[in-house]
């Protein structure tokens, strides 16, 4: 064995740079901290019929990267959908609980906390209202 390094990039640096240039359009990030403040709207987003999301459950918006959870009649809560380990888009909410893909972290969707790491901080909260029926994401 040599003490020199292997020439070439590493393989992280590949995937990292693969994932980066795919994610471009979509203005994601998946190798990097998901906690800053690229992980929340920059502006107000409309998701959609506020009916969408049943009392007592949650809905994963991917597209606008913010979950919502109704957790009562008139309650909504919303989250950055950037998990808060390595950046990664949550994908899907399973068994009551928003997944991330990329290393199967768990939050709870009505309070933004890990119930299964590796993440450890929980995701940010969204500012969201109902206006004419329809949720409204973000500050204005």
């Amino acid at each position: 064995m040599n003490d020199t390094a292997p020439a070439g990039p590493r393989r992280r640096t590949v995937l990292c740079g693969a994932a980066l240039a795919g994610a471009a359009g979509l203005g994601l990030t998946a190798c990097g901290s998901g906690s800053g403040s690229d992980a929340l709207p920059a502006r107000p987003v409309e998701l959609g019929p506020a009916s969408d999301v049943p009392v007592g459950e949650a809905k994963l918006y991917r597209d606008k990267r913010i979950l919502v959870a109704r957790t009562a009649e008139d309650e909504y809560k919303a989250f950055s959908a950037v998990c808060t380990h390595q950046g990664c888009p949550l994908d899907e909410i399973r068994d009551g609980l928003a997944n991330c893909p990329c290393h199967r972290s768990l939050f709870d969707p009505a309070t933004g906390k890990v119930e299964q790491g590796p993440a450890v901080d929980p995701l940010p909260s969204v500012p969201v209202r109902v206006e004419n029926g329809r949720l409204v994401a973000g500050s204005q």
